[in-house]
């Protein structure tokens, strides 16, 4: 009986030997399965601040391209800066005038010579007759005569060539027929003579004030050639002189002005007896273009 019982026990211990070696190396394996899971689901710490930095780092550079992005102009925004640049420059500059600069004017009034008309040949009576010559020297009767002509003004520069802001240079051209009031009579057929003359002159103007209405000017001095009738007792009918001038304009309305002017004109010598200097003065119209 006591056999018996010592060979049951053999048998159970052999049987849990056999079945703990069975068991031992599938819990082994599922322990060892069990950690590397772990391991795969749940990094280490250092892992996870690598990561943390590397996302950083990463947004850290997005920032640095946006600023740069930023801080570079758009091709629209430099068009607008260079706009800005433009206006900014239009409104430094002084404002300009609506008016012409050139001008086309007709004028007319009153005309005085400085000595009576003479030396030409027309004369006013032949005391003592001819005597077989033409008598030439005597003087017609009158000084004053009446005037008309025209002209234009050509703008050359509205600074006084860089001097003087707002004074504008031009070139005058301009011609004037002049008539005497007194008649004469012609030594040659006896019949009454009208006196007159035509200037034709070419002249620098300075002119005053632009931008504004009224606008005042000289001429400091302009070259004039005189042709007269009846010719000289040598028949010369030509005598270049000077031409002196002052005047004022105003503008009346849109490119429409109203002027006055006076002028002396002067030659150095007489044109073989007949002397052509004097004072005209009188008023004009004047278009703007």
């Amino acid at each position: 009986m006591r056999k018996s019982n010592t060979h049951w026990g053999v048998i159970a211990t052999a049987t849990l030997t056999i079945a703990g070696a069975l068991i031992a190396p599938q819990a082994e394996a599922k322990a060892k399965a069990k950690a590397a899971a772990e391991a795969y689901a749940a990094p280490s710490t250092n892992s996870r601040v690598d990561a943390l930095e590397a996302q950083l780092q990463a947004l850290q550079s997005e920032i640095s391209s946006l600023r740069a992005a930023q801080n570079k102009p758009s091709t629209e925004s430099a068009k607008v800066q260079e706009l800005d640049e433009w206006a900014q420059s239009i409104k430094s500059k002084p404002a300009k005038s609506d008016s012409k600069d050139n001008m086309v004017f007709f004028r007319g009034g009153y005309s005085h010579s400085n000595d009576n008309r003479g030396g030409d040949l027309a004369v006013n009576a032949f005391p003592g007759g001819l005597n077989g010559d033409i008598l030439v020297g005597a003087k017609s009767t009158d000084k004053d005569a009446w005037y008309f002509g025209a002209g234009f003004d050509w703008s050359l520069n509205d600074n006084l060539f860089g001097m003087m802001n707002g004074t504008e240079v031009l070139a005058e051209l301009m011609f004037d027929y002049k008539e005497l009031s007194g008649k004469t009579n012609s030594v040659l057929t006896g019949q009454s003579v009208t006196t007159n003359q035509l200037t034709l002159a070419a002249s620098p103007k300075i002119k005053f004030m632009k931008g504004s209405a009224f606008r005042p000017w000289l001429i400091p001095a302009g070259f004039e050639i005189s042709v007269i009738s009846p010719p000289s007792g040598a028949v010369t009918v030509l005598n270049p002189g000077i031409m002196f001038g002052a005047g004022a304009d105003y503008k009346i309305w849109k490119d429409l002005y109203v002027g006055a002017d006076a002028r002396y004109h002067y030659s150095a010598d007489n044109i073989d007896g007949v002397d052509t200097d004097g004072v005209t003065a009188g008023g004009y119209i004047g278009i703007g273009f």
